[in-house]
């Protein structure tokens, strides 16, 4: 595993990770204003997150093809996102949302993207 922190650039901005084992990961997600995450979920992925500072716009859908629940997302704010649960994140303003969550980082399934990611 890499020493951290370390920075992972994104198109929407980018990820700090601050903590890595085998058994969880610590991030911090800084997302520029009017910029999205991927539509997605995970297979065995578990995280929270939480709204540092910014204000964003959480979306989730239990199956794709539902209509998305849309809440303001905003500092203070913190969500659980359990396997399979469909969801994105778009910052409204320059956002910071720490994330905590099992290891599998790279258990990731895009059902939409902005950025041309697969």
């Amino acid at each position: 595993m890499p020493d951290v922190p370390y920075r992972v650039d994104k198109p929407w901005g980018y990820e700090l990770i601050w903590a890595r084992t085998d058994r969880y990961v610590g991030k911090v997600l800084h997302v520029k204003a009017g910029h999205v995450l991927s539509l997605q979920y995970h297979k065995r992925k578990d995280e929270t997150m939480h709204v540092l500072s910014g204000e964003l716009i959480l979306r989730t859908m239990k199956s794709e093809g539902d209509p998305a629940e849309t809440t303001p997302f905003r500092a203070g704010d913190s969500v659980h996102i359990p396997p399979l649960l469909i969801h994105q994140i778009e910052a409204v303003t320059d956002s910071d949302v720490l994330e905590a969550s099992t290891p599998e980082l790279d258990d990731l399934v895009r059902l939409q993207d902005r950025y041309g990611r697969g």
